[in-house]
């Protein structure tokens, strides 16, 4: 007999009936019927929880098929139920001695192409409403088969199966709509991801011979694959699920595997591009979009003939091409294509033909590489013109095969020196490996700079050469967008605050360090969650009616929320870029986010609270409602700066990072005294976010879109540290702003083809959104007047607190100029409109044209 099998009823209201020796026996589970007794295929079992318990049943193998009728089986179950556990265990013992050859599963092999894949075993899901020889037919069979199998009861527990198991065949019974619209529950499987590659199978009622036969349309509109007339025979079942298995099962897996290939070539930094027989693009990856300069979508379904061609290629080389491709031959070649901006650039082409069922060419797949443009390479490529075929043998003299032959002809070194009569021949071969250094193609931007004024300085005057020389010098420096802050006797207020702006502000103190214990330091393990927000009050909601508008007042949303304007503005504006829709969050998850941000910022500080942090949030949804801004950037991006600017400052204590660095605080001994406050901001709004499932706005996104998401966020938060700002500014100007003016100048190209342009080079949005952020966190003297003078005095308020900290510690003052017994409000806020804004905003206005009201 062995021991008694246990009963276990899982949270999910799954129960199963196992051997206390689970790698031998077999694994029973069933569904708790209405009422307080439920059948467990022969045993009830009494239970008050019926009600509760999804009607889901699942099981591995089961035991033999019983040879009395199945209402043959259930005729005790009324005595069973009233006796309760007691005929529980008769049954179990009986079930554990009935002897049974369980089915090993094992996995498949499969083999597409050159790719050879291991199939799971297949999972089958049944539907039906109640247990009848029909459901018992297909349940023996995929026992017989080797299957897993699970039975669902209800529409609902059928679907929070299938979203779990992800079974590959479906059967649902269509035989009675008594129970549940089994076309309507199709659908809603259809509707969902996993269903995909799943095959749904129809149990119909079987046809007498004189009915009509119905069409099978309406079921497939519906989302079934196949149709079953009802045979309860378990042969009959089983060879319908083999066929489905060696069918449509193995089909569907092989295409879930042309994902990984797909995966493959999106990040293959070679252009690639498929076209069908007839020549129409079906496949680019991104690699062919960033050489070509076209979005996918503009060539997906067009002909190659539709496309611009080059008039540099000669004017019989697209029918070679063709002639050799068309016969099923390979060709590669040397070939000018016409990017989207009408430039021409040179191509190495490999075109593969691809043949399909009975040896006809279905594609052609076309491997790009761009040419070398110096004048050597182009001799070396010259050949490749003819456009010779696979067959034929290529002669070129290129710089790939020179390296090879470079490394053919590298010598033993130990073989050398051991001969000394050889010593002339190793010299000289030592003076060509110099040369090949010097003459090697791996040298940064910057080097290739000093070269060429190097070169020019050969035959230039002596005065230019000496202008030359001291160009050199500062380029051989490390800080080249940081500019030299000379000392201003005459602008203290300039001196101190960009000398406290511009540097980590990190003086040793011999004998005094500091280490820094008030508020910043404090643990995030006890925040508390601010209470439910409900509907906006109609005060709050006039005040956001203007919320669009350059001159918003945000000190007035300040007022009516009680220091608390973030969630109100926030969830205005996400509304507005359709953020949910973007993170696939509903709006109470988006709400609570808002709470558990805000309610991080510190309202005791003057400036960096969360009014300010929904400034620079409204700045940056202004700025993002410019067609110039929102045109260069991807919707990703959008979504991205705008929860950058909620967090940019969260948990921020109130002091700069040249204070945490001087005092040894724990922050900047954690970040090293670099980016101190802003690697604390990214860091705890992650932090926060994944902490609790209700408050996570990332937890619906794909693994990708996260990681691109992630990245852009802390880069723009990182970007509002003010050491790099000459950086970011200077990189915008040179990168962004003269390169649009030089094209503007040399033609007449609108501004749609260079926002185009723009959104085609990833490191260009990059600082674009550095840029829009650093503008909006700054935005304060662009304000309106009364706007402005109360954010002045709200920064120079938190600046005096830290100097009358400092001096109260005995750390270095940063900047002396606060000193609220001495300091001109006015005086220090214009030195940094002078130094920081004017530059900054010149050339945000520059890009984006009309973004503010000066």
């Amino acid at each position: 007999m062995g021991c008694a099998p246990s009963i276990h009823v899982s949270q999910s209201g799954v129960i199963y009936c196992r051997d206390s020796d689970e790698s031998n026996s077999p694994h029973q589970t069933t569904t708790i019927s209405q009422g307080t007794a439920a059948t467990l295929h022969g045993l009830f079992i009494k239970t008050d929880a019926a009600d509760t318990i999804p009607s889901v049943l699942a099981y591995q193998s089961r035991q033999p098929q019983p040879t009395c009728p199945a209402h043959q089986r259930r005729e005790p179950a009324g005595r069973e139920g009233r006796s309760g556990g007691r005929h529980c265990c008769g049954v179990e013992a009986e079930t554990q001695t009935s002897q049974t050859s369980v089915k090993q599963v094992s996995t498949t092999e499969v083999q597409i192409g050159p790719m050879r894949l291991t199939q799971d075993p297949i999972q089958v899901l049944l539907i039906f409403a109640k247990e009848d020889k029909q459901s018992d037919g297909f349940w023996w069979a995929c026992d017989r088969a080797g299957y897993r199998c699970n039975i669902a009861r209800t529409p609902e527990s059928a679907l929070e199966c299938f979203l779990d198991k992800h079974h590959e065949i479906i059967v649902i019974d269509h035989r009675n709509s008594r129970y549940f619209d089994a076309e309507a529950l199709c659908r809603a499987i259809r509707a969902t991801k996993p269903a995909e590659h799943t095959v749904i199978l129809s149990v119909i009622p079987r046809r007498s011979a004189d009915q009509e036969e119905i069409s099978v349309l309406p079921l497939l509109h519906a989302g079934f694959n196949r149709v079953f007339f009802e045979n309860s025979s378990i042969i009959v079942c089983y060879n319908e699920l083999i066929q489905i298995e060696y069918g449509e099962v193995r089909s569907q897996f092989k295409l879930r595997a042309c994902n990984s290939v797909f995966t493959a070539l999106d990040h293959c930094h070679e252009s690639i591009e498929i076209t069908s027989d007839d020549h129409v693009i079906q496949y680019v990856n991104p690699a062919f979009e960033r050489m070509m300069g076209y979005q996918k979508g503009e060539l997906i379904g067009k002909e190659l003939t539709e496309l611009p061609k080059s008039d540099k290629n000669r004017a019989d080389l697209l029918d070679t091409i063709n002639t050799c491709i068309k016969r099923g031959k390979e060709w590669q070649g040397v070939y000018y294509a016409r990017r989207k901006s009408g430039d021409s650039i040179q191509q190495h082409v490999k075109i593969t033909p691809v043949t399909g069922q009975g040896g006809k060419i279905r594609h052609f797949v076309s491997i790009k590489k761009l040419c070398c443009t110096n004048e050597t390479n182009k001799q070396s490529y010259k050949i490749h013109h003819d456009g010779k075929c696979s067959g034929d043998q290529f002669h070129s003299e290129s710089h790939s095969f020179r390296c090879k032959n470079r490394r053919k002809e590298s010598i033993d070194v130990k073989s050398i020196t051991s001969r000394s009569s050889d010593a002339p021949s190793l010299q000289n071969r030592r003076y060509s490996s110099v040369a090949r250094i010097h003459s090697m193609t791996i040298e940064a931007p910057i080097t290739k700079v000093i070269n060429i004024i190097n070169s020019a300085q050969e035959n230039s005057p002596v005065t230019v050469a000496e202008a030359l020389d001291r160009v050199l010098e500062i380029l051989r420096t490390t800080e080249l967008y940081s500019p030299q802050l000379g000392t201003k006797d005459e602008d203290p207020h300039t001196s101190d605050l960009v000398g406290g702006l511009m540097t980590d502000g990190l003086r040793r103190l011999s004998g005094n360090e500091y280490v820094f214990s008030k508020n910043m330091n404090q643990s995030h393990g006890h925040l508390s969650l601010p209470a439910t927000i409900n509907d906006v009050p109609p005060c709050i909601a006039r005040l956001l009616e203007n919320e669009e508008s350059w001159d918003f007042n945000i000190f007035e949303l300040e007022a009516v929320t009680h220091k608390k304007p973030l969630v109100y503005l926030g969830m205005k504006i996400f509304a507005r870029f359709g953020v949910c829709e973007s993170l696939d969050c509903s709006e109470a998850t988006l709400r609570a986010w808002f709470q558990v941000i805000e309610a991080n910022y510190h309202s005791s500080n003057s400036y960096h609270n969360s009014t300010h942090a929904a400034d620079v949030l409204h700045a940056t949804a202004f700025f993002l409602g410019k067609d110039r801004v929102k045109g260069s950037l991807d919707h990703l991006d959008i979504v991205a700066a705008l929860i950058a600017a909620t967090v940019h400052d969260v948990d921020h204590p109130g002091r700069t990072n040249s204070f945490l660095c001087n005092a040894s605080s724990e922050l900047a001994v954690l970040y090293n005294d670099t980016a101190v406050l802003e690697s604390h901001h990214t860091a705890l709004a992650f932090q926060l976010t994944a902490k609790d499932s209700k408050c996570n706005i990332f937890k619906n996104l794909n693994r990708n879109h996260y990681r691109t998401l992630r990245q852009a966020i802390i880069d723009m938060v990182l970007a509002t540290e003010m050491t790099k700002h000459f950086e970011h500014v200077n990189k915008f100007v040179n990168s962004i702003i003269k390169p649009s003016e030089e094209s503007n100048s040399n033609s007449e190209g609108s501004d749609c083809d260079c926002t185009t342009n723009l959104k085609n080079f990833p490191d260009n949005q990059t600082l674009i959104k550095r840029m829009m952020i650093k503008c909006a966190d700054v935005a304060n003297p662009c304000r309106p007047l009364e706007l402005c003078i109360e954010w002045a005095g709200r920064i120079s308020e938190e600046y005096f607190a830290q100097t009358d900290e400092e001096k109260r510690q005995g750390l270095p003052v940063v900047m002396p100029v606060f000193d609220r017994n001495t300091c001109s409000i006015p005086k220090s806020q214009i030195s940094f409109i002078d130094y920081f804004i004017m530059d900054m905003f010149d050339a945000w206005d520059g890009f984006s044209i009309e973004v503010y009201g000066v």
